[in-house]
């Protein structure tokens, strides 16, 4: 008997800043739009918001992940695995496989399918920066975001939503391209991938239902998504059923990521025993089904994507545009960074990636960063490891820095007390000086505090929690 699999918890990261379209055209005098589109913060990558997205998705379950695929068009890295970042990040022991199954869009996808029907649990992370050339169609329509999906079967724990079945068809047509080295894409006759991808979508969605025993009335909702807008506007209406929305106007298409996205945005409101459908335009199609279960209710992760959307500041287009390397500005007039050393790292990875400090077994004082010697006693190797990354804190005191080296100035440090014990100073993210204060509240952010020579030194932030 086939065992059952499915989604076992999942999670999403939108990025706090937003573009407001409309200052495209005000600054450009032409492009932009209506509505916003996310965009990552400075020291934001695809790594970085894949681990956020990982974070969400393990936070509402016990379970651990067997196996963990990264799935970016934008990667940190190149030759170096980025899934390994990510990896040291969520703590997995080092049995855990890390692997980037990325390069294309629809890798994503394609990641997630063969989880769904592979063995054991497998957690896919999707992570997308869309870059476009300043006032085209992608700079405005494209968005930044990050969704990861726990897969596995029915002995694993309660299902979320079983996966059904599917379909995939597949042909070879020039629809979107970037070649190596540049950062936006270009792509070809919006006409001519209407035509293209049309009896694609006829074939994958027929075959699907084949696959399932399902008719088009069996579907409560279709989740329609590509980087083919035109594409995707037209054919979903020939699917037959309810469409969901596609965040096109408040996080904008967030490319390889948006799939999961749009799924966990569909995930976290929807009814026990609705049948889903993803469908994946791009250099083909994907159709994925899925039947929510009752375990939803209590699955959810903390943070729906509903709460991120909502949880925003707009940003400056010409910061914007720093931001992304497409307008030169001024650098800091101090020493910029010198090269994170790689042998250092290793030797402190469970706090440079994990944020695990250390707690004197005998004192119970906790220790930021970790140390050998306890700060009450005395005691020497008499610490226990003290995870930190998941515990929230106060802010005791702070200070707005000017003339420290930052690409986005000024830098906002605070000493901050984690609940439970410990106090260390943090550098700010997502913040506005103005906002904040004495007593506020903190939670913990895996970001990238600079790159030197090619090397990016990512550790841990804090953001204010509001709300």
């Amino acid at each position: 008997m086939t065992e059952t699999r499915g989604i076992l918890a999942y999670g999403a990261h939108v990025p706090y800043c937003r573009l407001d379209r409309a200052a495209i055209s005000g600054v450009m005098g032409s492009g932009g739009g209506r509505g916003w589109r996310a965009v990552a913060s400075f020291d934001q990558d695809t790594t970085t918001m894949g681990v956020e997205a990982a974070r969400q998705a393990l936070g509402s379950t016990d379970l651990v992940p067997e196996a963990l695929w990264f799935s970016t068009v934008a990667p940190a890295y190149v030759d170096k695995t980025n899934a390994t970042t990510v990896h040291a990040a969520l703590r997995l022991d080092a049995a855990v496989p890390a692997l980037d199954l990325g390069g294309a869009v629809r890798s994503a996808v394609g990641s997630l399918r063969a989880a769904l029907v592979g063995p054991g649990r497998t957690l896919v992370v999707a992570s997308d920066l869309r870059v476009g050339l300043p006032t085209s169609a992608d700079e405005s329509a494209g968005g930044d975001a990050a969704a990861a999906v726990l897969t596995g079967s029915a002995t694993d724990g309660s299902l979320l939503a079983e996966y059904l079945g599917g379909a995939s068809a597949t042909a070879e047509f020039l629809d979107r391209w970037r070649v190596p080295g540049d950062a936006t894409s270009r792509t070809w006759e919006e006409r001519f991938g209407e035509q293209a991808y049309g009896p694609l979508v006829d074939r994958a969605w027929a075959a699907a239902l084949a696959d399932t025993g399902l008719d088009a009335d069996d579907i409560d909702t279709a989740i329609v998504t590509g980087l083919h807008g035109r594409a995707v506007e037209r054919l979903a209406g020939r699917l037959g059923v309810t469409v969901a929305g596609n965040l096109a106007d408040t996080v904008g298409n967030s490319g390889a990521a948006h799939p999961a996205l749009l799924l966990a945005h569909t995930l976290d409101t929807a009814e026990a025993g609705r049948v889903l459908a993803l469908v994946v335009l791009a250099d083909g199609v994907e159709v994925l089904l899925f039947r929510t279960t009752g375990a939803l209710a209590d699955g959810r992760p903390s943070r729906s994507v509903a709460v991120q959307v909502e949880d925003r500041a707009d940003v400056a287009y010409p910061t914007y545009l720093a931001w992304r390397g497409l307008l030169e500005v001024q650098p800091p007039n101090r020493p910029a960074p010198n090269r994170p050393s790689a042998s250092a790292a290793l030797r402190r990875s469970d706090w440079k990636h994990g944020f695990v400090g250390s707690k004197d077994a005998t004192t119970g004082i906790t220790h930021l960063p970790p140390s050998r010697v306890g700060i009450g006693g005395g005691a020497v190797d008499d610490m226990e490891p003290a995870p930190m990354a998941d515990t929230g804190g106060t802010v005791v005191t702070f200070t707005v820095d000017r003339l420290a080296y930052s690409p986005s100035p000024p830098i906002v440090f605070a000493v901050v007390d984690f609940d439970g014990g410990g106090r260390m100073p943090v550098e700010l993210t997502d913040v506005d000086p103005a906002e904040v204060a004495v007593g506020g509240r903190v939670a913990m952010t895996f970001r990238r505090l600079h790159t030197a020579d090619g090397i990016h030194n990512y550790f841990w932030k804090a953001r204010p929690v509001r709300g």
